[in-house]
């Protein structure tokens, strides 16, 4: 009986059907990138592409000073959209952030002409915008308002209550108070604003409170599912209510940078405050209709905003064609947000056709 003998079988090559331009090859490729926040990531580089063509349509743009600049500018929009990024991805939306950094710059300004201290002028201004959010979060948790409904009301009440109070005049602000140091400092060659913004955002605060902490999961779980966490023992009216009282508080923190920056309170402040910061939040990948949220997403987008914003003056065209790429890009985004989830969730469906 002769036995029969076979050569070595190959254990460590690629299976039929396995190599690196199969289906599985993509998946896994797909299901490696389903780690990272795809919207982020795309914005990111859609930010870099945008500073690269403004950098080559003007000479002054890529610049120490004018990227210093854009920091400044960018830093009150940013430090409210990280708070609003709270308020989105729990199904709500705050109107009222521009009126409420109106009326903080207001009282601001009112309190030092009176000869209050700056340091409880700040205190002072942040517990209005505080309150500015209470309000909000009251009627909308516990009175079942929708947050857009009061928020629009809301709106309109604290931009006329800054109104009534300056008659519509602005009011000046002493430049040597430590006060308007808050917006016309600088540290290491950066204004104070640019590195409050990078405190909320880049060492973590934004990041960690909604990823890491207990109420940045339900925040997300009440955009999810609100019903599922409510029923798991958590007061999701007390932290829709909490939610909206951080976006005041920073609105509050952006009116106090806004008047410092400025030198003087003026009730025409932010008018189109609220649709900067919106639009920065959903073209940073925080989904509209709640439970998807992203910090550094947020923060991108906000720099994306304040770069268009930046490089359209430097080129000389109108100012007025600011707000029509913004809400261009808003209503562009929200349409892919609600075809595709995502502008990489669109790609891939229209890869994988």
């Amino acid at each position: 009986m002769t036995a029969t003998t076979s050569g070595p079988t190959r254990t460590d090559g690629p299976e039929p059907g396995r190599g690196p331009g199969t289906t599985d090859a993509r998946e896994r490729r797909w299901e490696a990138l389903q780690r990272v926040n795809k919207s982020t990531l795309l914005m990111l580089v859609v930010t870099l592409v945008v500073i690269v063509v403004f950098s080559v349509a003007t000479p002054t743009f890529f610049t120490g000073t004018n990227l210093r600049n854009v920091a400044v500018q960018v830093a009150p929009a940013a430090i409210v959209a990280v708070a609003m990024t709270f308020v989105i991805t729990a199904g709500m939306i705050d109107l009222s952030v521009g009126s409420t950094l109106a009326l903080v710059s207001v009282i601001g300004a009112v309190l030092l002409r009176a000869g209050l201290e700056s340091v409880l002028v700040i205190v002072i201004c942040l517990a209005v915008g505080a309150f500015c959010g209470l309000v909000n979060g009251w009627f909308s948790s516990y009175q079942g308002i929708p947050s857009f409904i009061v928020t629009l009301a809301t709106m309109s009440i604290v931009r006329g209550v800054a109104l009534l109070i300056t008659k519509g005049y602005s009011i000046a602000i002493g430049s040597g108070l430590i006060f308007a140091q808050l917006g016309q400092g600088r540290f290491l060659g950066l204004g104070y604003p640019a590195w409050f913004a990078l405190i909320i955002v880049g060492v973590g605060v934004g990041i960690v409170a909604l990823q890491r902490m207990r109420f940045g999961q339900y925040i997300t779980g009440i955009g999810s599912n609100e019903e599922s966490v409510r029923r798991a023992g958590v007061d999701t009216r007390f932290v829709k209510m909490m939610a909206l009282v951080l976006s005041g508080t920073a609105a509050g923190a952006a009116g106090i940078i806004t008047a410092a920056r400025l030198g003087s309170g003026d009730a025409n402040s932010g008018v189109d405050f609220a649709m900067t910061v919106i639009t920065a939040v959903v073209i940073g990948g925080t989904n509209l209709l709640g439970g998807k949220g992203s910090v550094i997403g947020t923060a991108i987008g906000a720099i994306l905003t304040g770069v268009i914003t930046n490089g359209l003056t430097l080129l000389g065209l109108s100012p007025y064609i600011v707000p029509i790429v913004t809400g261009s890009l808003l209503i562009i985004v929200i349409w892919i947000n609600l075809r595709g989830g995502s502008f990489t969730d669109l790609v891939r469906k229209r890869v994988t056709r």
